[in-house]
């Protein structure tokens, strides 16, 4: 008979590695029921528990976007949102930019992370960039993406590193505008509501939506759309 769940064993999560990178220090670990965790310098970063945000960002940005799609991905993190990406049709390409060499790592053949990202990093349509998403950006040519979709922080008002505030500047929104087709959409993730990120969205973009995403506890988590366009998109 199996036992209550009052009676089960408590586990605390075992490191299984620990990194440093330009951001810190990074430390992997595996959690019951065969989860994996990222901790950066300290904090909570994400785990592979749901996912449920992560697909949802994703699909909206895909859903919103001229198909077939060109879509970039800031941030790798446990794979759920490159590996949501490849399912969909109307995505035809995905460029990934992820800072940190150990992320990258963790999701290589026989990495930890490669089954959460269903080893998408040997798709011929996943482009893998190690390099800071600000620093890339104002490399990269204009217009070269019909959707951006940001995984890298908990939100705008909950970076991971402070140098990442700058991503959801000004200056930051006017390189993801700028990487974008005429019809393209911006999408971000964050654990919570930004009424100021919100508002320089709406100062730069032509349309601005803001999806609730419910969450077991607590307030909402929050997906923002935004498209130079004046037109149908996002919707």
């Amino acid at each position: 008979m199996a036992l209550s769940r009052s009676h089960e064993p408590h586990r605390e999560p075992v490191v299984l590695q620990r990194a440093h990178g330009p951001g810190g220090e990074l430390v992997l670990r595996a959690a019951p029921g065969g989860h994996h965790e990222i901790i950066s310098n300290g904090m909570f970063l994400m785990d592979t528990r749901n996912g449920e945000s992560e697909r949802l960002l994703v699909r909206a940005a895909a859903q919103a976007a001229p198909a077939p799609g060109r879509m970039l991905i800031g941030g790798l993190g446990v794979g759920f949102s490159l590996a949501e990406a490849l399912r969909l049709p109307a995505v035809s390409r995905v460029t990934v930019v992820e800072r940190e060499p150990a992320v990258i790592a963790w999701h290589r053949p026989g990495g930890p992370l490669a089954a959460r990202s269903a080893g998408a990093l040997d798709d011929p349509r996943v482009r893998v960039h190690r390099a800071d998403l600000v620093d890339w950006l104002a490399a990269a040519a204009p217009g070269g993406h019909d959707a951006a979709c940001l995984d890298i922080d908990n939100g705008p008002d909950w970076t991971v590193t402070p140098g990442n505030a700058r991503l959801y500047g000004p200056a930051g929104l006017e390189l993801l505008r700028r990487a974008l087709s005429p019809l393209g959409v911006l999408a971000v993730w964050s654990a919570g509501a930004s009424p100021a990120f919100e508002a320089l969205l709406r100062e730069r973009f032509a349309r601005v939506a803001v999806h609730p995403v419910p969450v077991p506890r607590g307030e909402p988590d929050i997906v923002y759309l935004a498209s130079p366009a004046p037109s149908e998109r996002p919707g």
